[in-house]
């Protein structure tokens, strides 16, 4: 070991407490990053195998009705490989026990045998058998919210019919990663299920013997989704189709995609921060050891050390801090990122998790600390490098104090004398002093950032569900009916007050830009669903027009003033324009706002809706979920109250 090093791991001992300290900090910075990458990569990794063997189709269309002949045309569509046509329903389920409303998907499978595409995972039981008209298979999370196993048996209202099913197997999708029910922003796992039957009964339920309304293809590889999209929309037309979409679009699918690029997101950002601040420590430290050491540095010059020894010896003290930093990190960041791919196992449903460390990761962890940590001591280094022999032996020498540039202008007189003081060390020092204030301001942002989020959670939660949408229910209708569905739901026992609402698949298009949307029909000076602008002042919609959020807005690039085309995906299907009167901003949700008769005239129909939103009695909730199971028209129920609940819970306690 030579001289240099000796003394290295004398200064390393001397300085172990902010050593630990500095090493913590890079520690943490590298955990994330690690964390949040090998976590992106697993779910990657994952998706990408569960979507190849399981066959997650490309393009999805919803219609009416159409015969079963259609298929042979739809496979006809240049680039076209699979297609799988489906019997898809709302059903409302009555688990027993279990008071309040479940609602669920009912996906029709072959009567014996895989589905072509969306192929199940077995977890448990088997698939449906031929010529058994009560049998299903569920989802997984919803099996476990309510302890299903094989065999158990649930109750269905299908198509107005009530029927009891009989559970067969338990099985994941990958057309159901994220499992969440229409209207909803959190899964609820208890209150909505994915049930799988066989074609031939449930096709018979629903009056769709030799139809469907439901089809899903995947396409041969460099084929232009876009084009077939646009002749898939012109096969359905005449059958009510209501707009093909991508993968891309796919509910199931987006959520996936927003959440890893919160991921990469929180690898950039959060490394940043902590390794900014452990730069600016190193930077304190190494500044004071040379400072400290001027002596020894003379001493070590005089036998005949250079100065690029010099630099490499302080540099290996910063990189040992350093190394030591990334080990801890790296190890933290595995066991931190096993952690969260299970957590997310609980939130997205993957029949397995293949957890995954690239090497390319370890090694960026390893060059952006160490590039941190040089960047944040390059100028103590050098000082320490340059350092004359004959100075060094000479203490330190006084600051030179003179006047700044503020006070060389004539403004001196409004200055204090500490003030000048202060003024004059941060002109002097202009690099150590913006070292200084960027490691106050990443040590800031670490204590912010955690805060910001939870409070930012909290006010949007207190704007979107307690000041803008202030009922206790929302009622959807398997059609759009009549206003007697609001005075049958107002009759009931319980029911405080109803208010009613429209919501219109289309598709907004403004120039080259298009989005897949609803327009949301809103009565009059509503009670129970206000729009609200950034300062939560009631935005009243016109008597004409269409109000768009922000977000649609810039997504458009449309201004106030402008004609929006929009393409309804429902009934008829016109094609229209309507002006667009003004934009609001929301925190969830991305549509366009009109007059609720406003809308109906665009539809050309009569007083028609699509749900209803609710007060309740608070002492008579039951009574009423009960009722609103037992009506026909109901596709489903979404309580508020369950959606804080759920959203306040822990991940794990959701199943």
């Amino acid at each position: 070991m030579t001289a240099l090093d000796s003394k290295l791991w004398r200064d390393l001992w001397g300085l172990r407490g902010q050593a630990i300290a500095i090493a913590l900090v890079i520690a943490s910075g590298i955990a994330t990053f690690v964390m949040s990458l090998s976590t992106l990569d697993s779910l990657l990794t994952t998706q990408a195998l569960f979507y190849r063997d399981y066959y997650l189709p490309d393009v999805f269309a919803s219609l009416k009705r159409a015969p079963d002949s259609l298929k042979t045309r739809i496979q006809a569509i240049p680039g076209v490989e699979l297609v799988e046509t489906r019997v898809v329903a709302a059903v409302n389920l009555d688990v027993e026990g279990f008071t309040d409303p479940v609602t669920g998907n009912l996906v029709s499978i072959p009567d014996q045998g895989d589905p072509l595409l969306n192929r199940l995972h077995l977890r448990q039981g088997r698939l449906i058998a031929a010529g058994h008209d009560d049998e299903v298979v569920i989802s997984e999370a919803f099996a476990k919210a309510h302890h299903f196993s094989p065999g158990d048996t649930l109750r269905a209202t299908i198509h107005g019919r009530r029927k009891t099913l009989t559970i067969v197997g338990i099985a994941l999708s990958p057309e159901y990663i994220y499992q969440i029910s229409p209207g909803a922003i959190f899964p609820d796992f208890k209150r909505y299920g994915i049930l799988w039957m066989g074609h031939t009964p449930l096709a018979t339920a629903y009056n769709m013997e030799g139809a469907f309304n439901d089809v899903v293809l995947t396409l041969s590889p460099h084929t232009h989704v876009a084009a077939v999209i646009d002749r898939l929309d012109e096969l359905l037309k005449p059958y009510g189709g209501l707009g093909s979409y991508g993968r891309e679009h796919q509910l199931s699918y987006r959520y996936l995609k927003e959440e890893f690029h919160q991921l990469r997101q929180m690898a950039t950002m959060f490394p940043v921060i902590f390794l900014g601040v452990a730069a600016f420590l190193l930077n304190v430290v190494t500044t004071r050891l040379v400072s400290t050491q001027r002596e020894q540095i003379a001493a070590l010059k005089a036998f005949g050390y250079g100065q690029f020894a010099i630099a490499v010896h302080y540099l290996k003290l910063i990189i040992v801090i350093v190394v030591f930093g990334v080990i801890l990190g790296i190890a933290g960041g595995i066991w931190l990122g096993q952690g969260l791919s299970q957590l997310y196992m609980e939130l997205y449903r993957f029949p397995f998790l293949r957890y995954e460390l690239q090497p390319q990761v370890i090694f960026s962890a390893m060059v952006i600390s160490i590039g941190a940590a040089m960047i944040g001591t390059l100028f103590a280094v050098r000082e320490a490098a340059l350092l004359p022999p004959a100075q060094a032996m000479r203490p330190e020498p006084p600051a030179r104090y003179r006047e700044t540039l503020l006070e060389s202008l004539g403004l001196k007189r409004y200055f204090s004398q500490p003030t000048r003081m202060i003024a004059r060390h941060i002109e002097r020092k202009p690099l150590k002093s913006l070292m200084t204030i960027l490691g106050i301001a990443f040590a800031c942002a670490i204590m912010t950032i955690g805060n910001f989020q939870q409070d930012a959670i909290d006010f949007m939660m207190e704007v979107q569900f307690n000041l803008a949408q202030r009922e206790d229910a929302t009622v959807t209708l398997v059609e759009p009916s009549s206003y007697t569905v609001l005075y049958d739901l107002q009759s009931l026992p319980g029911v405080q007050f109803g208010e009613v609402f429209r919501s219109v698949p289309a598709r907004f298009r403004f120039q080259q830009r298009s989005y897949l949307t609803a327009v949301q029909g809103v009565v009059a000076n509503s009670e129970l669903q206000r729009l609200l602008d950034t300062q939560q002042r009631v935005v009243t919609i016109p008597p004409e027009g269409i109000v768009l959020t922000d977000y649609l807005g810039k997504l458009l690039g449309i201004q106030v003033g402008q004609l929006l085309t929009v393409e309804v995906l429902e009934g008829s299907r016109p094609i229209r324009q309507v002006p667009v009167v003004g934009f609001i901003s929301q925190y969830v949700g991305v549509s366009g706002y009109m007059d609720l008769p406003a809308l109906n005239r665009f539809m050309h129909e009569g007083e028609v809706i699509s749900g209803v939103y609710l007060t309740l009695d608070t002492q008579q909730t039951e009574p009423v979920y009960a009722a609103i199971k037992e009506m026909p028209r109901v596709a489903g129920m979404v309580v508020k109250k369950m959606l804080f609940k759920v959203f306040t819970i822990p991940l794990g306690k959701l199943s």
